[in-house]
């Protein structure tokens, strides 16, 4: 595996200890019933009785809430500590699930059959090196007629300081490199006040190179859809909004912070 990728594996595997504890991801409430896809997710639509592959899916939470809606799902995730984790909990809460750990690169040569559905969601592409190969691997995995969907953080909010109290300052590039940066964590994005200490390696994406990979690979774009919000605060000065998205202060204008897209394979 990419030395780089390697590195990212252990610190997920150690983010997974933080995060089962954390009140970000409430794993008691996820138990209890409560739903973890929100409104833009679960515009894929009707997944009853569908076969569905979730790819990046951390300790599996969003893949057993599509379980909840009727799929039949398969989670996959490179971290060893989030699949274990996601076994347990599918046992704990009775569902039937298939997760599997294996870099996305190699997923092909560990999994079998084709999916209904290809999803993806928040805080997934900057971890990977190879778009192209990415969007072969979706192609690979999809039923002909079937559905790939991502939502995810708009490229353009990242050229942004995420570390800056007060407003809007560039800080990243916009355009992909072969090379990742590197990035200090302190904690994680769940939980930023814990002491734990790590690197993580990180590449930036354009918008045209994920539409560009997916179209190269085969699949045929329905729709791209744009938001002036998020999931999460990716900004400290962010606010949150009465539906739970967390948006840019009313003294600027609307800017594209989250992006969902659908594509079909013939």
């Amino acid at each position: 595996m990419n030395p780089y990728l390697e590195s990212n594996k252990k610190l997920w595997n150690d983010w997974t200890d933080l995060h089962v504890q954390s009140g970000f991801y409430n794993v008691q409430g996820f138990l209890a019933g409560e739903q973890r896809l929100d409104s833009v997710e679960l515009e894929l639509g009707d997944v009853k009785g569908k076969s569905l592959l979730h790819l990046q899916c951390h300790f599996g939470m969003s893949t057993l809430s599509w379980a909840r809606l009727g799929a039949q799902v398969t989670g996959a995730d490179f971290s060893e500590n989030s699949i274990a984790l996601a076994k347990r909990l599918a046992q704990e809460i009775n569902l039937e699930a298939n997760f599997v750990c294996a870099n996305l690169f190699d997923l092909p040569t560990v999994l079998q059959g084709e999916f209904d559905f290809v999803f993806t969601s928040h805080g997934v592409l900057s971890w990977l090196p190879d778009l192209s190969a990415w969007a072969k691997v979706i192609a690979h995995f999809l039923k002909s007629g079937g559905t790939f969907y991502i939502v995810e953080a708009h490229p353009f909010a990242y050229v942004f300081d995420d570390e800056n109290k007060s407003d809007l300052r560039i800080r990243y590039a916009y355009f992909p490199k072969p090379e990742p940066d590197q990035l200090e964590v302190k904690g994680s994005y769940a939980v930023p006040d814990s002491e734990y200490r790590n690197v993580e390696y990180y590449w930036a994406h354009s918008m045209s190179e994920i539409i560009n990979a997916l179209a190269q690979a085969g699949l045929r774009i329905e729709s791209l859809q744009e938001y002036p919000f998020l999931s999460w605060q990716m900004y400290p000065f962010m606010e949150i909004n009465s539906q739970g998205w967390w948006q840019l202060p009313n003294a600027y204008p609307p800017l594209p912070l989250m992006f969902s897209l659908r594509a079909t394979k013939p």
